[in-house]
This record gives structure tokens, sequence and C-alpha cells, in this order.
């Protein structure tokens, strides 16, 4: 199991954070997404053999939010 954490430009809305946790918690292979709204972060747990970290920063840029690349981690 592998670890991500992607720091966001602004999250302005508590949907915010639920349309992201929906999108990334019906992605095969994440275990487990979580948005820390007040840190603009998005904390997620996903099985690397199904899904990538970059398919994971695709998503939540495919939902119209910008990911600060610089500040991906991978754990």
């Amino acid at each position: 199991m592998s670890k991500i954490v992607m720091k966001l430009d602004e999250l302005s809305c508590p949907s915010c954070m639920a349309k992201i946790e929906g999108a990334l918690n019906t992605t095969n292979g994440v275990e487990m997404a979580k948005v820390l709204f007040n840190a603009s972060k998005v904390k997620a747990e996903f099985d690397d053999n199904q899904v990538t970290a970059t398919d994971l920063v695709s998503k939540v840029e495919g939902l119209g939010y910008v990911v600060q690349k610089s500040k991906v981690t991978e754990i």
C-alpha cells in the first residue's frame, strides 16, 4: 500500500472536500482518501498495482483543482 499527500492551491468550501473525497474514494485501487480542508491537503492510501500517484493527481486536477506539483509527497 502506498500513500500520497497533495497540497492544493486553495479549497474554498466544504463541498469541494466532499467532491474530491467522493471522486478518489470511488477510484479502483484507492483504499482511503481524506481532505484536510484547513490545510488544503489531500491524503490518500492506494494500491500502486491498480492506480498510480500520477493518476490520482490527474483525477483531482480533472475536478478543477490545482495541485502544487512541487508539494506532492509519495510515502
